[in-house]
């Protein structure tokens, strides 16, 4: 596992931002959280990044207007989407070149480890 990749978490839910902050350093991923799209967007830490995790659903901009804005900007980053609306059936931009998976909440964390390490291969 890479210990020094580097994983961002958007989530408006504290708990939810705490469980996987806590969840990823302890299998040895730097993580930072932001609660919200916009200050994911404003962080400009675009490059660096080995796999985003992001809410669907939050105040504000949404994940899916953000994974369109960066695509617009032509940053794909290999993103990770999680939802608490069950059967969700959301559509991601065309354009998007990195790779995409979606985890209904309550997740197995199992699960999105290996979702991970599968999606941060893709980065540099």
């Amino acid at each position: 596992m890479p210990s020094t990749a580097f994983i961002c978490v958007i989530d408006d839910d504290q708990s939810v931002r705490t469980a996987l902050d806590g969840l990823l350093r302890s299998h040895g991923y730097r993580v930072k959280s932001y609660v919200d799209a916009v200050g994911f967007l404003s962080s400009g830490e675009f490059e660096t990044i080995a796999c985003l995790i992001s809410d669907i659903q939050m105040p504000g901009m949404t994940g899916l207007q953000l994974h369109e804005q960066l695509c617009a900007r032509g940053v794909h980053l290999p993103t990770i989407f999680i939802t608490g609306h069950q059967g969700m059936q959301p559509r991601v931009n065309a354009s998007a070149t990195a790779p995409v998976a979606f985890f209904p909440k309550p997740f197995h964390c199992g699960e999105l480890l290996r979702c991970i390490e599968s999606m941060s291969r893709h980065t540099h």
